[in-house]
């Protein structure tokens, strides 16, 4: 990691597993990965383009005028933090490169005079997601657990890359479709990676080094930066370059967990309000079925705010508990049948 080649004996000072020291480590992290982001957004937000407002999007045009594609911003600071803070080695290096692959793509869309077209971008997300796929089953291997089913076990490789290149490919498109009201879709990613902190045991000086320890701590002090700014009424937004990143963050962290199937109850608000578009996009589309869920308006959070007359507040205030209870009690459950088959 940087951190070693910067500060040499410091690192080494950290690295002993004491939990006092390791506290300390991660109180560094986060302070750093916090405040990188913060001053970047604040200082450099006028190099980014303006929006020009979505004439079809519920409340669209009061984005007009604000910096979009901020994720080049914070996105950029999550990877230096990681790259100071995480012991990285090849497999974590290609995570970041594609990571920052998918933040690059989506800037380049909101930064073009013409919008790339769905072919282009859907090449480039196959190319992410099968590289993502590749390199977790080289590195790791295709077995998958189910704790709550009491099940391990293997999968063939050519199955589980087509598997986890759907995974990826599903995630970096329903994170994509949450990012249409102030603050929702930072949001429900932090609620989705707290979680997943809290239950790994990292902020309680369960000692850990690696990427899946380190990451969603970074992400989520990046992101609560950014959330300072894109909280309702936002003067910022971040774009495809954030909301694909985040993405395939998200991908990653529950590939690397052994359990990817968790992606669904823990990110089900996300699927839903983001899956539930692509689904109706495509069956109207490919199928010709023109009334296929006529009476929801998609992405779901459009629903709640034109047809039950919810405030951008209320849309995401309400989606991140139902997110957050979910998580907590799919969490419980499997905590809790973890401790019964140990005693």
């Amino acid at each position: 990691m940087l951190y070693r080649l910067f500060f040499g004996s410091a690192y080494d000072f950290f690295d002993e597993g004491n939990p006092s020291k390791y506290a300390v480590f991660v109180l560094l992290m986060l302070a750093f990965s916090f405040w990188s982001c913060f001053l970047a957004l604040k200082f450099f937000r006028n190099i980014l383009p303006k929006d020009q407002g979505r004439e079809f999007a519920v409340n669209g045009a009061l984005s007009q005028g604000k910096a979009r594609g901020c994720g080049l911003i914070f996105i950029t600071t999550f990877c230096l933090s990681a790259a100071l803070f995480i012991p990285l080695d090849l497999e974590y290096l290609i995570y970041l490169v594609l990571l920052y692959g998918a933040m690059l793509t989506g800037y380049l869309d909101d930064a073009a005079k013409i919008p790339w077209g769905n072919l282009k971008k859907g090449l480039l997300d196959l190319v992410i997601s099968l590289g993502t796929a590749v390199t977790f089953w080289k590195y790791n291997g295709s077995n998958i657990d189910m704790p709550l089913l009491h099940l391990h076990f293997h999968i063939p490789a050519v199955i589980f890359i087509i598997l986890a290149g759907v995974l990826v490919w599903t995630s970096i498109n329903v994170t994509n479709c949450t990012d249409g009201v102030d603050g929702l879709c930072a949001s429900l990613v932090m609620a989705v990676l707290g979680s997943f902190v809290l239950f790994s045991g990292v902020l309680t000086l369960t000692v850990g080094w690696s990427f899946l320890d380190f990451a969603p701590v970074i992400m989520l002090a990046t992101l609560a930066a950014y959330l300072w700014f894109n909280c309702s009424p936002s003067t910022m937004l971040m774009g495809d370059a954030g909301s694909r990143a985040l993405g395939v963050l998200l991908a990653i962290i529950f590939l690397m967990s052994k359990n990817p199937i968790s992606f669904v109850p823990m990110c089900i608000v996300i699927i839903l309000d983001g899956g539930l578009s692509l689904l109706k996009v495509s069956f109207i589309r490919f199928l010709k079925m023109k009334n296929f869920m006529k009476d929801i308006r998609t992405p779901l959070h459009d629903h709640c705010r034109k047809n039950k007359g919810w405030s951008d507040t209320q849309v995401v205030m309400r989606f991140t508990i139902i997110q957050l209870v979910i998580n907590i009690m799919y969490l419980a459950a499997t905590n809790y049948d973890r401790l019964t088959s140990l005693s």
